[in-house]
């Protein structure tokens, strides 16, 4: 999330990626770092016992968002 955050403050378009679980705690770090407009994506916990053909398959169906936020940017912090 922090990353995320860090690349778009430097003009560097980002989108971070959190699993369902961490959905608030992004939100309060989003705040904390002055840019409480910042919107992520999610996807389902737990990814860490994933295959990577699983990983690959959770990625997909979030493809079109990430391209969406990509192409629409960030608000300003």
């Amino acid at each position: 999330m922090l990353d995320g955050i860090l690349l778009e403050k430097a003009g560097i378009p980002a989108v971070s990626i959190v699993t369902e679980p961490f959905r608030e705690t992004g939100k309060e770090m989003a705040k904390d770092w002055g840019v409480p407009n910042y919107r992520f994506l999610e996807m389902p916990h737990p990814i860490a016992n994933l295959t990577e053909d699983e990983l690959n398959e959770r990625a997909d169906k979030i493809l079109e968002k990430v391209v969406q936020l990509l192409r629409e940017g960030q608000p300003a912090g």
